[in-house]
């Protein structure tokens, strides 16, 4: 975390908490999600509608990147100076990128170690980490499949539905709290 972020919550420890402004899709983008996108949907309902705003400032970016937890909830925040700003997911907390020689990173280019690899019922490949679990970028899956043919990585069988509970994540921060 930012030093300038932990100084501004000395300061203001008290500053309400976010809910639904932020979202990550299944490709470690983040989206700005307004009042009207919000309106739309849910962020993880699989379309276009009710995402939001396409976030594309390098930046902030990489400031979110840099502020972005899980409480012990297992609901995952981007901390913005005294405010935690809760981030709806469309798939996992964490989007995989996978290079040639297997080695990966996360969406904010922090590496890890892969310590299992689930496959679920729509043939979408996951990986439990020493940093937490995610799914494989769909750009990365050419590189995910070698390291499965190669027998670096063995996929067990998973419904999509029991990982958030299984890997202790909530989707939808705001649907939770209410």
């Amino acid at each position: 975390m930012d030093s300038i972020v932990r100084q501004a919550l000395a300061k203001w420890p008290d500053v309400p908490d976010c809910h639904g402004w932020l979202g990550l899709d299944a490709r470690g983008n983040w989206y700005m999600r307004d009042e009207q996108a919000q309106a739309e949907g849910p962020f993880s309902g699989g379309t276009r509608i009710g995402k939001g705003d396409l976030l594309k400032h390098r930046k902030l970016i990489d400031f979110i990147g840099r502020n972005y937890d899980h409480d012990a909830q297992g609901r995952w925040f981007f901390q913005n100076g005294p405010q935690r700003v809760y981030v709806e997911l469309e798939a996992t907390p964490l989007i995989w990128r996978v290079d040639p020689d297997f080695s990966v990173q996360d969406h904010i280019d922090r590496p890890a170690r892969v310590q299992g690899c689930l496959l679920d019922e729509r043939g979408r490949l996951y990986l439990d980490s020493d940093i937490g679990f995610g799914l494989v970028h769909s750009m990365d899956m050419g590189d995910a499949a070698s390291a499965v043919e190669h027998g670096v990585w063995l996929p067990q069988n998973a419904l999509c539905t029991e990982l958030p509970a299984r890997f202790g994540y909530v989707m939808s921060p705001q649907a939770w709290r209410a």
